[in-house]
């Protein structure tokens, strides 16, 4: 059997994703050969592969270290049916992602906070599960065993203005209330940053007001707000209705590059089972790029799911989202400093975070 080792790693050349599909056929289908995973790149004749995002799914599922002839390990991964930001799950599930780095993932809906997913991550009712970072981070601070193994996509959160009350910048909500699902939101946090940014003080200088989710549109028509904030798909859905402004989103500005939504894996399967998380997010970036490149099929597949909305609509909705920005490594690591700096702002992180270290505990790079 031809062996790989990660010997002589500094003495020889990287060899590409695409050269292993060359050896492979010069060494034939009869004579199997190895990966080893070393402490920086996964190895072949002890050189490292280059491409770790190669395009053929033979390639991937050997870099990952999966068995094609084993078992599909099995995999439980958390999430909110009723959320767009989610969407790779199920696409990755339908379009055969999942099976191609041998997994069989199901899910445990949670239709309400995120939290709910963090929790059932960091207490191992689920391996994984896809949440949003402006949600996410406060709780990961204060201890939940759970590692963020790459960014998701960006886009979805949208502060809505209300036409009548003239609500067209975010210096018009000076002095004005706007709605919220609840306090610790991650719309909320959003809005106040980018108040905070503007020079509005989030606390003082505007009045937050809590409303169940679905009412946030009726408080708008009976003026006991003058603007809400929440995500997709109901924002967007909302827009429509010919009574709002778009006054900013999540992609406006600064936060154009940013990723919102994340993939989170429980600790245990990072420390035990390091393959195994790899598998699994090199399906989600996968399926992101599916998206991406096929949001009327995504579309599909979120309304087989229950999405609401028609197809045209949910298509529209995913293209504005950024599925193909999903960032990892020391780019994902920056954007999670950053926003640990901008939730010390508006008081939601603790001011002795250290944001860098903060990143650096909470990330891990199963990807080389």
């Amino acid at each position: 059997m031809l062996q790989v080792s990660n010997s002589d790693v500094a003495a020889r050349g990287r060899i590409s994703r695409r050269s292993l599909l060359g050896i492979a056929g010069v060494v034939g289908a009869g004579a199997p050969f190895a990966l080893m995973e070393g402490a920086g790149a996964l190895t072949l004749f002890g050189a490292p592969l280059a491409e770790p995002f190669g395009d053929a799914p033979i390639c991937r599922t050997a870099a990952t270290g999966e068995s094609a002839g084993g078992p599909p390990r099995r995999l439980t991964l958390a999430w909110n049916a009723t959320s767009i930001c989610t969407m790779a799950a199920p696409v990755a599930k339908e379009r055969g992602v999942f099976a191609r780095h041998n997994l069989d993932v199901d899910f445990i809906n949670y239709g309400g906070s995120t939290e709910q997913l963090l929790e059932a991550i960091a207490t191992g009712k689920a391996d994984a599960g896809i949440g949003m970072a402006l949600r996410w981070l406060k709780p990961i601070e204060q201890g939940f065993d759970v590692r963020i193994t790459a960014g998701v996509h960006g886009g979805c959160i949208r502060l809505l203005g209300s036409k009548s009350a003239k609500i067209e910048t975010l210096e018009s909500t000076r002095g004005r209330a706007i709605g919220i699902s609840d306090q610790a939101s991650p719309a909320k946090n959003f809005v106040s940053i980018a108040l905070m940014k503007k020079g509005i003080d989030p606390i003082k200088d505007v009045e937050w007001r809590q409303y169940p989710v679905e009412v946030l549109p009726l408080a708008i028509d009976k003026g006991e707000v003058d603007a809400i904030a929440d995500n997709d798909p109901r924002t967007y859905l909302w827009l429509k209705r010919g009574n709002l402004n778009e006054v900013v989103n999540n992609l406006a500005g600064e936060f154009a590059e940013r990723t919102c939504c994340l993939l989170a894996v429980r600790g245990s399967l990072v420390r035990e089972e390091r393959t195994v998380a790899a598998a699994l997010t090199r399906s989600i970036l996968e399926a992101g790029d599916l998206i991406s490149r096929n949001p009327t099929d995504a579309a599909a597949v979120y309304a087989g799911y229950g999405g609401r909305g028609s197809l045209d609509d949910l298509a529209a909705m995913l293209q504005s989202h950024t599925h193909h920005n999903h960032p990892v490594g020391a780019a994902l690591k920056k954007q999670i400093s950053a926003y640990t700096e901008e939730l010390k702002l508006v008081h939601v992180i603790k001011p002795g975070v250290d944001s860098a270290r903060f990143a650096e505990r909470i990330f891990a790079d199963v990807l080389t």
